[in-house]
């Protein structure tokens, strides 16, 4: 391997999406060195921060077809029984829900967390709470998916939070999706909840971080552990 090879290799790519917000930051930044250099010296911090935001690495992606992975980088908040957003259509019998927190240093592309159709899409719009709050999942501005797989229905909702202006989908109603491919970005700080049947098993715990199409939240086929009320 050469070293440029290494190089590449070491680079992670930007996503699409953060492109004119990385060249507003760094035109910003040029201004400011301009006027007076030690804000250009933290307009340039800002820059990095902004790429670095927008990051959007590669996954190894678990091939089990009864795994569920992460579709969210962040900080597990919550693991136990709540009914599905009524938007997406999956009737009020309270499902198993495992909310993933999204900080403004995580990787903020969403992914699919288990291979299946996209059945429905359903935004709703609402109020920019603390993604963390729970009454978040009801009150705040959201995006929810429905897909069809073999073990039933599964859902997952992209929730905006405090400092998040915009929602981005990247599939549509009908598409089939494998496992870790990308659904779509929430911008700046947020969270996603995913919904699964009752007899699913949480394979991770409380406060555990998660990576996105990687990190196992849970098993389809109901095998121990089983996950906790809270």
């Amino acid at each position: 391997m050469s070293i440029l090879d290494s190089i590449q290799r070491q680079i992670v790519p930007v996503h699409r999406e953060g492109y004119v917000f990385i060249i507003g930051f760094a035109v910003v930044t040029a201004l400011l060195f301009w006027l007076w250099s030690p804000l250009g010296w933290i307009g340039l911090i800002l820059t990095v921060w902004c790429a670095y935001f927008f990051r959007d690495p590669e996954r190894v992606v678990p091939l089990a077809a009864d795994l569920v992975v992460s579709p969210a980088d962040g900080v597990v908040s919550f693991i136990g029984e709540a009914p599905p957003p009524p938007e997406l259509g999956m009737g009020e019998e309270p499902a198993l829900r495992i909310s993933v927190f999204m900080s403004v240093f995580d990787c903020h592309v969403n992914r699919m967390p288990v291979q299946g159709q996209i059945s429905r899409i359903a935004y709703t719009p609402g109020l920019f709470l603390n993604a963390d709050l729970d009454k978040a999942s009801e009150d705040n501005e959201r995006n929810g998916f429905v897909i069809d797989t073999s073990a039933g229905q599964i859902g997952v909702v992209q929730i905006a939070g405090l400092i998040a202006r915009r929602i981005v989908c990247f599939v549509r109603e009908g598409d089939d999706l494998a496992t870790g491919d990308r659904i779509g970005m929430i911008r700046f700080g947020s969270r996603v909840d995913v919904y699964l049947p009752r007899n699913a098993a949480a394979q991770i715990d409380l406060k555990s971080r998660a990576i996105a199409g990687e990190t196992v939240l849970a098993r389809l086929d109901g095998k121990s552990p089983k996950f906790r009320r809270v």
